[in-house]
């Protein structure tokens, strides 16, 4: 995973047309994928090149890319606010539909929970979904989430059940099992309101 360059957010946007999931189904509150295309490829690039350019200490959206074998097949991101306090983050991710049930979800999830506890010395990860997408479901589970209350909201103008789920720092090193290879952070802990090294 890393911050993508221009051609790997032009692949992200191509993946993204090609199909995110089931249009039958929308597995995200914000329904971004039913855009008609080209519009919903510049929203891709857009939505990347926002949270670079709306970055600060207090609140900051990490949105890197996905590669396996060189190609991009989704992304996965991190999201705090006044971090250096609150120790907490929340995540988010897609992958192209080409590149799901294959296990990358987890993967790419265990990486960025790595990033956060290891790396940056949160003390938990939040995440939420809806009650029908399953596949997100059962990576929170087999990562060691907790159920963390649920709520009602409108999608696609119906209502839906969301579910929040909550990871403690005391449980993910229980249960995490992912080898992860961090390069470059400690030069990037200021811009996550960190002075230095978590401790």
């Amino acid at each position: 995973m890393r911050l993508p360059d221009l051609g790997m957010l032009d692949e992200l946007s191509e993946l993204a047309a090609r199909g995110v999931h089931d249009p039958e189904r929308m597995p995200f509150a914000t329904p971004w994928t039913d855009r008609p295309s080209p519009e919903l490829e510049r929203s891709v690039v857009q939505y990347s090149l926002l949270q670079v350019a709306s970055w600060t200490k207090q609140k900051w959206t990490y949105n890197p890319v996905v590669l396996h074998g060189g190609r991009v097949i989704g992304t996965q991101d991190m999201k705090g606010e006044e971090f250096a306090v609150s120790r907490s983050f929340s995540t988010g991710s897609w992958l192209g539909l080409e590149h799901q049930g294959q296990g990358f979800g987890r993967e790419m999830r265990a990486a960025i929970l790595h990033l956060g506890f290891e790396g940056l010395g949160a003390e938990e990860a939040h995440t939420s979904v809806f009650s029908d997408n399953a596949p997100s479901l059962g990576v929170s589970r087999r990562l060691g989430y907790e159920p963390n209350g649920t709520g009602l909201v409108s999608r696609r103008g119906r209502q839906a059940q969301h579910l929040g789920y909550r990871l403690s720092r005391e449980r993910w090193l229980a249960t995490h099992r992912v080898e992860v290879e961090m390069e470059g952070l400690e030069s990037c802990l200021a811009l996550f309101g960190l002075v230095g090294p978590p401790g």
